[in-house]
């Protein structure tokens, strides 16, 4: 009667069971690692025959949410749900089971779906949605292939601007998706890019590749330390994947075509995590004039975020354990060429008690390129 397709784009499940009663159907999944270290993200569309009597509702059962990279406390987790191909609305707080040997699960009830429904970690966003910000924005933003991933796909690079050898106008580099299921970071730079467009030609030159690892957003992968090199982890020279060594050429373009000031790489936290947005920073005891300097940017941002959305311990230091030793993004901008380079947290599902939506993180967006327009203003 009911069937799991993970087929749809972004798509991710596993571990899928199946149980129909009188009144209630039951559909456990488990998020896929799709052969990395870590999982978080899911996506799939549940079916329904049609021609079989209905049973009423349906429980979404996630399995093991504790093996899920920040998958504690999981009723944090807010799932994106829509039916028969409709509009993108979060789930409401889910309830977290205990089973008798100690793990547990999390659940959610939904109604029964006439033909389909989709579900998701969070809100997707791919291919289609950087087309509409392409033509929402009336083409403000001009789309270039600067090459392709590994699996051959276009590496997109949309700018307002090429520039000119030697000029002087200030220049922002712009990177999301390194980690593919991180969508929140994906919609606070829409929103950013987004308020660009609306300055015209009074706005920096702006650079911005938005699904640098197009592959894994494509195949449903969460990106996170993936092997053969999660994408963040493979920016050293030479670099450990063609996907970043083909960022890294435009950079170069970038660099000698405007005044490089900020680079911006956009991700997500833990699934769990709701303590608001946050930046990450070099460490002050290795680079403190790094840091200081980072901290200039990373306050006009927070200054425009304020407490609605920035957490209240907003810059942070990445002192996490690495299963890698190589740069990240933000030290090769730094390290190769001297461009303050900031790493900017937005959480999956929750501020505080504030539910996220699609026009949040928007407005988020918006709200950092406030204070990063700000900044160049007054300088």
């Amino acid at each position: 009667m009911f069937r799991v397709d993970t087929t749809i784009p972004h798509g991710n499940a596993c571990d899928i069971s199946i149980a129909v009663g009188e009144q209630r159907a039951e559909v456990g999944f488990a998020s896929d690692p799709h052969g990395g270290p870590e999982c978080l993200w899911f996506c799939f569309r549940l079916s329904r025959d049609e021609t079989e009597a209905p049973t009423g509702e349906v429980r979404l059962v996630l399995k093991h949410p504790y093996n899920m990279l920040g998958g504690d406390p999981a009723q944090d987790m807010r799932p994106v749900i829509r039916y028969q191909g409709g509009d993108w609305t979060r789930l409401e707080a889910g309830t977290v089971e205990g089973l008798a040997d100690g793990r547990s699960r999390v659940v959610w009830v939904i109604e029964e779906p006439l033909s389909y429904v989709d579900l998701a970690a969070c809100y997707p966003y791919g291919v289609p949605d950087v087309e509409a910000l392409i033509r929402e924005t009336e083409g403000y933003w001009h789309a270039d292939t600067i090459g392709v991933s590994q699996g051959a796909r276009p590496l997109v690079r949309l700018s307002n601007n090429y520039g000119t050898v030697g000029d002087d106008r200030p220049g922002l580099y712009l990177v999301a998706r390194q980690h593919a299921g991180e969508t929140p970071g994906s919609w606070v730079l829409d929103g950013l890019l987004r308020y660009i467009a609306s300055l015209g030609g009074d706005a920096p030159l702006v650079w911005a590749v938005p699904l640098a690892n197009v592959d894994g957003v494509m195949g449903g992968d969460y990106g996170k330390d993936n092997f053969p090199y999660d994408l963040n982890r493979a920016w050293g020279t030479p670099p450990m994947r063609h996907e970043v060594l083909a960022i890294q050429r435009d950079i170069q373009r970038w660099k000698a075509r405007c005044h490089p000031v900020l680079a911006i790489d956009f991700h997500a936290p833990g699934a769990c995590e709701t303590s608001g947005i946050y930046c990450y920073l070099p460490d002050p005891s290795r680079h403190p004039d790094r840091c200081q300097e980072a901290l200039t940017w990373s306050t006009a941002i927070k200054s425009m975020l304020t407490e609605r959305y920035a957490a209240q311990t907003f810059e942070r230091v990445a002192n996490y354990p690495s299963r890698w030793e190589t740069p990240h993004f933000s030290t090769y901008c730094w390290t190769e060429h001297g461009v303050c380079g900031l790493g900017l947290e937005t959480p999956y599902a929750m501020v505080g008690d504030l539910v996220l939506t699609r026009g949040h993180y928007r407005e988020a967006g918006a709200r950092a390129a406030v204070g990063i327009v700000k900044k160049l203003r007054m300088e």
